[in-house]
């Protein structure tokens, strides 16, 4: 049905390879048979858990974020490890980085934040029936954990306080699942 728009791999190397992201560079055949080249980044997948309380309200993180040199908010969430089931990486990070266990898990979906330069996919759970407990943060990971009511930040989505892609889709689904508009499975 779309092989009028398929890319076809001719030639592949890796042109980085760090500790966390790998690039990759393709030499391709376009539809109209030229060839071109095509470099993306590599990268594991990650986890997005939305904490919901009972109340309405949600638990955040504020984290600084390098390559933009600011602090984010954002949901906790965090890189998928080899062989690692991805159910398993939301409730590891979710304690690690906020000390809550949730009672019930449900997967929300799955996004592809940056289509155009890597094969980077996001799975987004729902946590619910949360609990507190101890952070077990990675060495090297500074955040602050809060709660905030849906609503304030569904107004900080449309103030621009909050960016993040994952945390703007999420807060988005989190809207529709509240109100009853979108059932999960």
């Amino acid at each position: 049905m779309d092989s009028h728009l398929k890319e076809t791999r001719i030639a592949s190397a890796e042109a980085y390879d760090g500790n966390f992201l790998k690039v990759q560079r393709d030499t391709v055949q376009l539809p109209d048979g030229k060839a071109t080249t095509r470099e993306y980044i590599k990268h594991p997948g990650a986890v997005v858990i939305l904490p919901l309380f009972e109340d309405g309200t949600v638990l955040l993180e504020r984290q600084y974020r390098y390559p933009l040199e600011r602090v984010f908010i954002e949901y906790p969430a965090g890189k998928i490890d080899p062989g690692e089931d991805h159910l398993a990486c939301a409730k590891r990070e979710l304690l690690e980085e906020t000390g809550y266990t949730a009672t019930e898990w449900q997967h929300v979906c799955t996004i592809h934040n940056a289509i155009a330069y890597s094969d980077e996919h996001l799975e987004l759970y729902l946590a619910r029936g949360l609990a507190g407990g101890e952070r077990k943060l990675d060495d090297g990971e500074f955040l602050d954990v809060f709660k905030a009511p849906l609503a304030d930040m569904l107004g900080w989505v449309r103030e621009g306080k909050v960016t993040d892609v994952k945390t703007v889709i999420g807060t988005f689904w989190l809207e529709k699942i509240v109100a009853g508009d979108w059932k999960l499975p």
